[in-house]
């Protein structure tokens, strides 16, 4: 009976153990499935049921360990979408699983960062997402392990937050730079897949898509919980901090703000977010951090992820739903033995009465509990040694990862071996193709050898003819010495030339045996030579040998030959000796014939100095003459500008009063008349016979000076103070430099020094001063407005007119000159210059047609010039837009000439176009003022108005389209470059774009100064803008284009001139 009952608890405890492996076997084969199948290559999102288990998983075991020791041994180098859904794995785990995974994650930070530089080297649109997701677990992980009350899924109070963040503000500053820096990770992960998912075309309801967009669930959650964070920290900083500290953090956070807003409209607008996530949304304006109100207003974005099962499909592979523990195998035995208990007891009653069955029953359970301990500790003796096994093999695996990476590095080694010798290899062919090459040379220098030998042999003949020509010139010589005899000149320079001629033969003669003698050297060396080389030289060497003997043999012919005519020579010296008796009388008849010349040479040269003395007294006496005058001239210029001067004081001269406009012609007069006065100077010192241009222009200097001087004074009385200080200044030191320059000019010493460059910049002065007195917009009286507007009108359609002439000019001569492609261009853009001609002389006319009607329904009783002239500003902008129009008409022909001739850019048509657009919007926003809204003509205008803008449009696409068809785009083959060569041509494209974007920013920045500096020019204030008649208001209405600035080149129409625009972007 006792046997009976010991029975189930021995049964109980053998089979607990059985079942603890069972389970521990069961769990790790379900973690194995899971994983292999959240994580494959498939680009199919990770299945919600396989990362559900994985982090059951991590909380089962209080960790990440078995995770992280079937993930290791995944391929996440060989492919980039199985990196991929390994990161979006780990992004679940460090969300959901575990606290403690986020320790175990952290162990592997560098397997982690190691695949992110690898798929970031790579180009693979997968592999630059791995890249920044690696880099976002990185960051993540590491901010988690530095605020660890901070948990990873980021659910915190803000209770949680403001007890990290601390009382200290430097703590708080640098927390919320590293939240900074967490969202931008996010962000750049979000932006670079949804830049993919639009580049790759792909949609959100297909697989492709959903890989890359599931990952965002998860970001998504992140970015609110960072955003809220961000918005509190600030907050707190600027309680504490200045706002100008802290204009970095507001930069940076509202950059964030929009990216973020950006990101969550896109991702709503997304089918596959609608069902799996409720993306909150954000304010319409980031918060507003300088005033401290604005945090009431503030409101936690919260994301809500739908409780929606998903629908559990079975897959061939899949897992069977089993119990994580299996107890059916326990329980069953378990419940069975008590029943037989009862029923034993029940039929036979409880043994020896009950009471001693009762005492050994609690001795056999101390035993078997004694026994259970024992097994319990041999369990855990069993799972110590599983663990150090388990361990072991990690560092196995471990070392023979690290084996592997060193096999690794010494394939490369090898490689890079094996690279060197193959090219060593390609050197030593080179090497032996360029012996093969020398060989052929020596084959080549024997051939050319048998070529110098032939060569040798032709000179011989050659020296054997030149040897007969010499005695020919020998015989010929004779006879030239006895047709020579009558001057002893020619008797030397004929005994000259046949020593001369007997040396060079014999020069010619020993230097021809030298030359032979030396070949015939150098021959025989190069024949031992290439003995050994060419054996069928050997043959031609020893006749070359046999040649030799001949030529001695002619040299002793040639010796005696020398022989012979040096004895010819010894005859001819002695008939020269009797010539030179006969030259020798000659020579005492001319030496008295050079005697009777010398003496009447010095007689010439005599009277030639008297003559020469004569000539140089007149000039001297011209010379003072002329000086003379020249301080006559200075003395009466210097009495006239002391005559000027002198009124600057005078009290009677203060009632004068002068016109800056006039005080502008004078001052312009008299820069022209210094210019006049240097050339005169120069002229003067050069040539100081001459004074009449100097005087002249000192002259008419004098005078205009003085008039400068004294209308100046008297334009001073009417200036304001400050002007009229300077203005008088001015002229009282134009009136000391002129006269210190016309003492200059007094003295012969300081003559060279006079200058005028003082007087030309205090003159300047004064012509700047003039200018800046001129009343702005009244150039033109008021009662030449009428005439001036009808002129302009009249000149803007002559321009056109001309314009259009020679467009047709234009077309004629590219058809003459051009063809093909180029011809084709040239057409089309000067057909649509040709329509938007037509189109502006449409638009003036419709213009004109418009103004006489607002003039005939606004003058009333009065004249159409009172008209103007009480309109004056309304005329002047009138007048202004006309010669805006003008202009761009003949500056666009300008440009199409040049663009046709292939010497302009492109692009000053299309600035052009846009110049004539803008001011054609101008004009009708001129005549739009005075108009009815309900005229007939206005309407008119309006239409022709959009038609200029329509052909202004087509220029520039005529002018764009032409310049792709022209220009040649080179094919980008990179598949011959190694990866160090991409990365460096990669970064030296990145300093080219930022060079170019820097060229950009200031080529802006001049931009808006010319801008700028023009609004100044045409004198139009902001306030006056404000003001009037109306006409900037309803510029402002019309689309208006940006100002551009006009290349130098461009000169200004005879027609019609740049007009003064008034800032057109002033009301931006």
């Amino acid at each position: 009976m006792n046997s009976i009952r010991q029975v189930p608890s021995r049964v109980k405890t053998k089979r607990i153990e059985t079942n603890l492996g069972a389970e521990r076997e069961h769990f790790d084969k379900q973690q194995l499935s899971s994983i292999s199948k959240a994580i494959n290559s498939n680009e199919a999102p990770v299945k919600e049921k396989h990362a559900r288990r994985i982090i059951l998983g991590t909380h089962r075991e209080k960790g990440a360990f078995t995770f992280w020791s079937y993930a290791l041994g995944l391929p996440l180098s060989s492919n980039s979408i199985l990196s991929w859904k390994f990161c979006h794995v780990v992004h679940k785990v460090l969300r959901d699983g575990h606290q403690n995974s986020l320790q175990d994650c952290m162990r592997h930070h560098s397997n982690i960062v190691e695949t992110g530089q690898l798929w970031g080297n790579l180009h693979d649109r997968y592999g630059q997402l791995v890249a920044l997701y690696a880099k976002l677990l990185c960051t993540k992980m590491e901010f988690h392990v530095k605020h660890s009350e901070i948990r990873a899924n980021l659910e915190v109070t803000d209770e949680v937050l403001e007890r990290v963040a601390g009382t200290d503000i430097n703590n708080v500053f640098q927390l919320t730079v590293e939240v900074f820096d967490y969202l931008d990770t996010e962000l750049r992960l979000a932006e670079t897949v949804i830049r993919q998912l639009n580049t790759s075309i792909a949609i959100s309801t297909l697989t492709s898509g959903q890989c890359r967009l599931s990952p965002l669930i998860q970001v998504i959650q992140d970015c609110s919980h960072l955003y809220h964070f961000t918005v509190k920290l600030l907050f707190k900083l600027h309680a504490c901090l200045p706002a100008d500290t802290l204009q970095g953090h507001r930069d940076r956070f509202h950059d964030q703000f929009h990216s973020l807003k950006t990101f969550f409209n896109k991702a709503r607008d997304m089918m596959y977010f609608k069902r799996l996530i409720q993306i909150p949304k954000l304010p319409e304006s980031p918060p507003n951090f300088l005033h401290a109100a604005s945090l009431a207003k503030h409101a936690r974005p919260v994301v809500v992820i739908p409780d929606e099962e998903e629908p559990e499909q079975v897959d061939d592979d899949d897992d069977d739903p089993e119990p994580l523990i299996n107890v059916s195998d326990v329980t069953m035995p378990s419940m069975a033995v008590p029943q037989q208990f009862d029923i034993f007891d029940q039929t036979f009653g409880p043994a020896n009465g009950g009471f001693d069955d009762r005492d050994i029953q609690i001795e056999n359970l101390k035993r078997d509990l004694e026994l259970l301990r024992t097994d319990l500790e041999r369990v855990k003796g069993e799972a110590q040694r599983y663990i150090t096994q388990l361990k072991s093999q990690i560092n196995s695996l471990e070392a023979e990862l690290e084996e592997q990476r060193v096999q690794k590095q010494r394939a490369l080694v090898e490689n890079e071996q094996l690279r060197m010798e193959l090219e060593a290899t390609r050197r030593r062919n080179a090497e032996h193709e360029s012996v093969q090459a020398t060989f052929g040379e020596a084959e080549t220098r024997a051939q050319a050898t048998e070529q110098r030998y032939n060569k040798l042999r032709e000179k011989h003949t050659e020296l054997v003819s030149s040897h007969a020509e010499l005695l020919r010139k020998s015989a010929d010589t004779v006879k030239m010495l006895s047709a020579t005899q009558q001057t002893q000149e020619e008797v030397e320079r004929t005994k000259q030339q046949l020593a001369f001629e007997v040396d060079r033969i014999k020069q010619d003669a020993d230097m021809k045996l030298e030359e032979q003698k030396f070949e015939m050297e150098k021959l025989k060396r190069e024949f031992e030579e290439k003995k050994a080389e060419v054996e069928r030289v050997k043959g031609t060497l020893q006749s070359n040998e046999k040649v030799g003997e001949q030529q001695t043999r002619s040299m002793s012919a040639l010796q005696a030959e020398k022989e012979r005519l040096m004895h010819s020579v010894s005859e001819k010296e002695a008939a020269l000796s009797s010539l030179r008796h006969a030259a020798q009388l000659q020579q005492s008849s001319l030496q008295q014939e050079r005697e009777r010349s010398t003496r009447e040479l010095g007689e010439l040269q005599g009277r030639l100095q008297e003559k020469s003395c004569r000539e140089e007294q007149l000039q001297q006496k011209l010379l003072e003459e002329q000086f003379s005058l020249l301080q006559g001239t200075v003395s009466e210029a210097e009495s006239i500008i002391q005559d000027a001067v002198a009124k600057l004081d005078d009290p009677l001269h203060i009632r004068c009063t002068s016109s800056p406009d006039y005080l502008v012609s004078r001052a312009e007069a008299t820069l022209g008349s210094i210019d006049k006065v240097k050339k005169g100077h120069s002229d003067y010192l050069t040539n100081m016979g001459d004074v009449g241009g100097l005087l002249r222009a000192l002259t008419q200097f004098s005078h205009l000076a003085a008039d400068t001087i004294i209308n100046g004074s008297a334009t001073a009385h009417m200036a304001p103070t400050d002007h009229a200080d300077r203005l008088t200044e001015n002229c009282r030191g134009c009136a000391t430099q002129s006269l210190q320059f016309l003492k200059d000019l007094k003295s012969k010493a300081s003559l060279q020094r006079a200058d005028l460059a003082s007087i030309r910049i205090v003159v300047q002065k004064i012509l700047r001063l003039g200018e800046e007195l001129r009343p702005k917009g009244m150039d033109v009286r008021q009662d030449e407005l009428g005439d001036l507007v009808d002129k302009e009108m009249a000149a803007t359609s002559a321009a056109i007119e001309e314009a259009v002439r020679r467009i047709d000019e234009m077309m004629n001569q590219a058809r003459k000159d051009t063809s093909g492609v180029k011809l084709e261009v040239n057409e089309r853009i000067l057909y649509s210059c040709t329509d938007l001609m037509k189109a502006i002389h449409l638009l003036v006319l419709t213009s004109t047609d418009l103004q006489k009607e607002i003039v005939e329904g606004g003058r009333g009783a009065a004249t159409i010039k009172e008209f103007y002239a009480r309109n004056s500003r309304w005329t002047e902008g009138l007048i202004s837009a006309s010669k805006a129009v003008g202009w761009g008409a003949t500056q666009m022909v300008e440009s199409a000439d040049k663009v046709v001739l292939h010497t302009g850019k492109y692009e000053e048509l299309i600035v052009c176009s846009h110049e004539i657009a803008a001011s054609t919007a101008q004009l009708v926003a001129s005549s739009k003022v005075k108009a009815d809204r309900n005229s007939t003509k206005l309407t008119a205008l309006q239409q022709a108005s959009r038609r200029v803008n329509e052909m202004a449009a087509n220029v520039v696409a005529s002018t764009k389209t032409g310049q792709e068809n022209l220009e040649d785009k080179d094919t980008m083959d990179f598949s011959g470059m190694s990866l160090i060569k991409l990365k460096m041509e990669e970064m030296e494209s990145q300093v080219k774009v930022l060079e170019l974007e820097n060229q950009l920013g200031n080529e802006r920045l001049r931009l808006g100064e010319l801008r700028k500096k023009h609004y100044d020019i045409a004198g139009v204030p902001a306030a006056d803008l404000s003001e009037g008649n109306g006409l900037a208001s309803s510029s402002a209405s019309e689309p208006s284009s940006p100002k551009p600035s006009k290349p130098s080149i461009m000169r200004k129409p005879a027609l019609a001139q740049k007009p003064n625009l008034p800032p057109k972007n002033m009301f931006r």
